[in-house]
């Protein structure tokens, strides 16, 4: 488990996915339904109960290891971009080291949900 991460019995609680400011208005409204993460390995699963600082909790739908290059211009659509080329540009920028260092790529799909739940920090 992530460093910091609250066990309760066995279940893990919700972690806090941190997104810049200039996403969260599309969250809110339902327009950016994604995010892409380059990661170790999954923090995330199906199911699990997150939460965006301000927007609120939401719930993760799947979770999907993939190559940079399969990104399509849905993706794009998705994670609040207008095409795939803009996308996977960003994430280049965002993530250079860390892709340089054989870390994952991670394709979040989510909605916004009211579902209470606790909450932890994982940076993207």
């Amino acid at each position: 488990r992530p460093i910091g991460v609250p066990i309760v019995g066995q279940l893990l609680l919700g972690l806090m996915l941190l997104f810049k400011k200039k996403f969260l208005e599309a969250i809110r409204t339902g327009l950016k339904t994604q995010t892409v993460r380059v990661w170790k390995r999954r923090y995330v699963r199906a199911g699990q109960i997150s939460y965006i600082p301000g927007v609120g909790r939401i719930r993760i739908l799947a979770i999907d290891e993939v190559n940079l290059d399969e990104l399509d211009e849905q993706d794009a659509r998705r994670d609040g971009f207008d095409s795939a080329a803009q996308l996977v540009s960003e994430i280049r920028d965002l993530y250079r080291e860390r892709l340089e260092g054989g870390y994952r790529v991670f394709r979040i799909r989510f909605e916004r949900t009211e579902e209470e739940s606790g909450q932890a920090t994982i940076e993207s």
